[in-house]
């Protein structure tokens, strides 16, 4: 077996059903978020189970495992939503709450958290 420093994040985070629970976890808060929620009003049961799918390739694939994400990039995502710096604190405070609440050890909760923080540029519109 691989030491930790030869795994994959997508290994050292649990695999496909770890990140899938963690998506899950993830949305669940941001969705009932009362700051964040609206993205969310008026989106059926179909898109929201294919936004979560979308979620769940793009983070398999992001960490090194064997998923393909064919959705568009994320700057084309979320343009015109309107996301601003306090939505995107609100977002990182409910991944580092979700990667606690699942025991995430540090190093692998840093790795996280630093690739979603580096997507900030390509998510939050400036003024």
């Amino acid at each position: 077996m691989a030491d930790a420093a030869e795994r994959s994040l997508y290994e050292r985070l649990g695999g496909y059903d770890a990140i899938c629970a963690a998506t899950d976890d993830l949305l669940a808060r941001v969705q009932s978020d009362p700051q964040l929620k609206a993205y969310w009003k008026g989106t059926s049961k179909d898109i929201l189970r294919k936004g979560r799918q979308l979620v769940v390739d793009f983070m398999v694939s992001a960490a090194g495992g064997p998923a393909y994400y064919n959705g568009r990039d994320m700057k084309s995502s979320h343009e015109g939503m309107q996301i601003n710096e306090s939505d995107w604190q609100i977002f990182m405070r409910h991944s580092a709450d979700m990667l606690e609440h699942f025991k995430i050890p540090a190093g692998e909760t840093s790795e996280v958290l630093g690739f979603l923080d580096s997507l900030k540029p390509e998510v939050v519109e400036t003024a």
